[in-house]
């Protein structure tokens, strides 16, 4: 099993006290807030709102085609403003209320008990580290978005084509990805031998219902034809997909992160907290666009570092966590904008498929 070092500096006890000193200086409580209870109702109003005007057959194919897309990427923001948060348990002080909102996940195509593996323990736990962190795992072969991966030939190009494959990894998740990750023995570094019976139950129930939700309904009640509905479908799907894939993307394959690996023994040389600061980027911070709508993936190392917190209140921490930092001697990397991360993730990818040595970092 793979272990981090201890951490000797005391950065992330200083880093928690300051932050638990905010929280009871300012009387605030670390779960949702007005800003987090409007986010939800206006990202999940505005999902059902689109996906019954679809429904309502009123509109042209065109008109439907447009709903399809803006239904697919609410779908992420819900993911990103409400799932993301409940599944994490900090979007509220009341465990029913985080399963319930945590729950939409299966409405949105996927399963909250593989997310939980692959993303609250081992992305969490393990993150950049190759073999052990799931979401360095793309497409084998035609995507690598971390230095220890020989590319081949066609991975010369992947900085123009793995945006595609961004946009189908809903489609993946929907229909073979959840399925597979059942019948794998590991995920990630975390063996997953064996699952509870009800949670392979809730996978068929949940998918079936998905599936009559965006398929069985739209096929029985438009006046479409199959190919008409295939082409809304899809494109829902890729936006999704693509919102999905590209948000995650820019917060660990980005300029400047670090890629580490343990010794012989399984021991990695930093403690878990200075990781989590060498392998998460932020961007966009200020910018209150990017904000609202990536529910705080875009404040990854504060996310990181608090995931029991919800994203809400991440622009206060940020300035606690960054500070810290900088007195520890500990990186704090940042991408001042959407736009500068999504140039500094197709050089990594660029670096990546033309890259022949194994590199322990990004340079």
């Amino acid at each position: 099993m793979l272990k981090f070092n201890k951490d000797y500096t005391g950065f992330y006890q200083a880093t928690r006290d300051r932050v638990d000193q905010y929280f009871n200086e300012n009387q605030l409580s670390r779960h949702a807030n007005s800003m987090m209870i409007f986010k939800s109702v206006f990202f999940l109003g505005g999902a059902a709102l689109f996906y019954l005007l679809i429904l309502s057959g009123l509109f042209s194919v065109w008109a439907m085609f447009a709903m399809c897309i803006a239904l697919g990427m609410f779908s992420a923001f819900i993911g990103f403003n409400v799932c993301h948060d409940a599944l994490h348990g900090s979007y509220s002080s009341i465990p029913l209320v985080n399963h319930t909102l945590g729950g939409v996940f299966h409405l949105l195509g996927a399963n909250t008990y593989n997310w939980t593996i692959s993303h609250n323990i081992v992305h969490h736990t393990y993150t950049n580290i190759h073999e052990h962190d799931d979401d360095l795992v793309i497409v084998p072969g035609l995507v690598s978005v971390c230095p220890q991966d020989r590319p081949n030939y066609i991975q010369r190009y992947q900085q123009y084509y793995a945006f595609l494959f961004y946009g189908m990894a809903a489609l993946a998740w929907v229909f073979t990805k959840d399925f597979v990750r059942f019948a794998k023995n590991k995920v990630g570094g975390i063996d997953t031998l064996r699952h509870p019976r009800i949670e392979l139950f809730k996978l068929f129930f949940f998918k079936i219902l998905y599936y009559f939700i965006v398929i069985a309904l739209p096929l029985l009640l438009l006046p479409i034809t199959w190919w008409q509905f295939l082409i809304g479908f899809i494109a829902m799907q890729m936006a999704k997909g693509f919102v999905l894939g590209l948000v995650f993307q820019l917060a660990h394959i980005v300029e400047r992160l670090e890629f580490p690996e343990p010794d012989n023994a399984g021991l990695m040389e930093d403690n878990w907290a200075s990781h989590q600061m060498r392998t998460t980027a932020n961007f966009g911070v200020n910018n209150t666009l990017t904000s609202f709508l990536c529910g705080g993936l875009n404040m990854q190392i504060e996310h990181h570092l608090f995931p029991k917190v919800c994203h809400t209140h991440y622009p206060a921490l940020s300035k606690i966590v960054k500070k810290t930092a900088v007195e520890y001697g500990l990186p704090y990397y940042e991408n001042t904008s959407f736009f500068t991360a999504l140039v500094s993730h197709f050089k990594v990818l660029k670096k990546f498929g033309k890259e022949e040595l194994v590199s322990a970092s990004v340079m």
